[in-house]
């Protein structure tokens, strides 16, 4: 699946098309949620010029405080990045198919994997950031 969908393509290799797509289409439809009515500014907190909550939550993590799950801080930010690196992932997956058996091809298929990479890392963060939470939850 380099260039394109070889001929001899099995299951998987359709199902991680299929799932792709479908994932693209989700991924579109919850960002344009998350970023409606302004809310944007609670997930990227960067593009608004609001860092200093996310500042907060981190002077307060190095002083053993979980940050509050609400209000655009540290852990909203992470939540911001998971979701850009879902679409990347989506969107170079896509251009990856539209391109196949041209040139560019390898292009979309490096950018591809580089998202998924990140995709994974902040997945992984996230799972870190949810147990925390659910750590602070245990201890009230």
């Amino acid at each position: 699946m380099l260039r394109r969908i070889p001929d001899g393509a099995g299951f998987l290799d359709h199902s991680h098309v299929a799932l792709g797509f479908a994932t693209m289409l989700l991924s579109l439809t919850y960002a344009y949620s998350c970023s409606r009515g302004g809310r944007w500014r609670l997930y990227f907190p960067w593009a608004s010029g609001q860092l200093r909550i996310v500042g907060r939550d981190l002077a307060g993590l190095i002083r053993g405080r979980i940050p509050a799950a609400e209000g655009g801080g540290l852990f909203a930010l992470i939540e911001g990045v998971l979701l850009l690196a879902l679409l990347a992932t989506a969107l170079t997956g896509g251009a990856w198919f539209l391109a196949q058996g041209s040139s560019e091809a390898l292009t979309w298929r490096g950018w591809h994997v580089l998202a998924a990479r990140v995709l994974v890392a902040t997945v992984l963060l996230h799972v870190v950031t949810v147990s925390l939470h659910l750590l602070d939850f245990v201890r009230d």
